[in-house]
């Protein structure tokens, strides 16, 4: 049997505690209690299957508020009762007066701010659309943006109010205060490292200002470090040890998907050999880690920036950010990763020079070398579908690029990847 997980509970017995994790499944995403199974997998059933089902409904009914959405069916081979509990519409869901969470296999209470972004869930609301509490903003920084890329001349309130920046009674809400010039809410911190973390070669924060100067001037800091110029002959060509589209992309999408109601940077760590950025909040309600990886956002959790962004193409359409990070990526031997975290995000973009990008050819010849065999060009050729001359000229060009090395000579030359 499958251990216990963040949403899978074993219960050798009927105890108020499982009450607690009826609410964190509720509140944050269903899952199921197995009742008769010990905390190591045995399954020692319940004597009294059917009346175990009547008073765990009745715990519920009592208990939670409001009502969540379960089922409960008997396993008749074990005597054991599943009783499975599905995320809830109007959260939260109290038990005692409080709401749970999990974290791994324990249930937690939620804190101020979980709680808050509960209630408003549970109210089919958004933290960016509540009432900004500042009245006097100003949009020049946007209005200049939207100049340049829409043809937007003024923003009148017609155009705020088509932006999503106002409440049904005609106030500023939070978004429109990401959007403002001037704001209290916190930004991208970005630092440039050495040799190691105790040297900081270069360090920028830039907060209070709208999200769109954020994240140019974020942008401007990238390419400072990660971008060069070489020149051959007349040509004048661009170098970049990180693809600016990854970055860029990375960058769109912590500010549009990052939980904005905590006190908390963007952090952008820049080193030698890669980029870090994290953003605060985990995953948004109701996506999977499988998802956001296969780059289906269903769940935006700021509509209103997202859809600003969108408009001002700074983001392709909706949940497409991580497969372009990863397609930025596609030639290269050195891929991006992901790591996803109750509270928080981070995306790593390794370094990678130009001479280190492979072209479709050249991964395809590396791919059929990957088993770390010594194989001839005659075999690379059968397994590749290349000709040997074409096989020959590949290998050249990746033994230039030091992913290749040749062992013999002549008719007994072979091949194999460097490790």
């Amino acid at each position: 049997m499958m251990k216990e997980n963040k949403w899978l509970e074993y219960k050798q017995d009927i105890t108020n505690s499982f009450l607690k994790t009826v609410s964190a499944f509720a509140n944050f995403g269903s899952g199921t209690i197995l009742f008769g199974v010990t905390d190591d997998g045995e399954n020692t059933g319940m004597q009294n299957p059917t009346q175990a089902c009547l008073d765990i409904e009745n715990k519920i009914n009592d208990s939670i508020s409001p009502k969540p959405d379960f089922t409960l069916n008997i396993i008749e081979r074990t005597g054991v009762v599943a009783l499975t509990v599905s995320k809830g519409e109007y959260t939260p869901y109290l038990y005692k007066g409080k709401a749970y969470r999990r974290s791994d296999t324990a249930d937690i209470e939620v804190d101020r701010i979980e709680l808050n972004r509960l209630v408003l869930s549970g109210q089919h609301q958004y933290f960016e659309k509540m009432p900004c509490e500042e009245k006097n903003l100003s949009f020049n920084y946007l209005q200049q943006v939207m100049a340049e890329k829409l043809g937007i001349a003024a923003l009148s309130e017609d155009v705020l109010r088509t932006l999503g920046f106002m409440t049904d009674d005609r106030q500023y809400n939070k978004a429109a205060a990401l959007f403002a010039d001037k704001n209290n809410f916190y930004g991208v911190d970005l630092a440039r490292f050495g040799s190691n973390i105790n040297e900081i070669m270069d360090r920028e924060t830039i907060s209070h200002v709208s999200v769109l100067l954020q994240f140019q001037e974020a942008v401007k800091l990238f390419k400072k470090y990660y971008q060069y110029e070489t020149i051959h002959g007349i040509e004048r060509k661009t170098v970049e040890l990180v693809p600016e589209n990854a970055f860029r992309e990375a960058l769109a999408n912590a500010l549009v998907h990052r939980t904005w109601d905590v006190d908390a940077h963007i952090r952008v760590a820049m080193y030698s050999d890669r980029i870090e950025l994290t953003s605060p909040g985990g995953l948004p309600s109701g996506l999977t880690e499988q998802e956001y990886l296969n780059g289906y956002i269903s769940n935006l959790r700021n509509p209103v920036i997202g859809n600003v962004f969108f408009r001002l193409k700074l983001i392709e359409m909706f949940g497409t950010g991580i497969r372009r990070i990863k397609d930025a990526y596609s030639s290269a031997m050195q891929k991006p990763s992901f790591v996803i975290g109750e509270q928080s995000i981070t995306v790593i973009l390794p370094v990678i020079s130009q001479a280190a990008k492979l072209t479709p050819e050249e991964k395809q010849l590396l791919d059929s070398l990957s088993g770390g065999m010594l194989l001839s060009s005659s075999e690379i050729s059968r397994l590749t579908g290349f000709s040997r001359d074409k096989v020959i000229r590949i290998i050249k060009r990746l033994t230039e690029k030091n992913y290749v090395s040749v062992y013999g000579n002549g008719r007994g030359t072979k091949y194999t990847v460097n490790k």
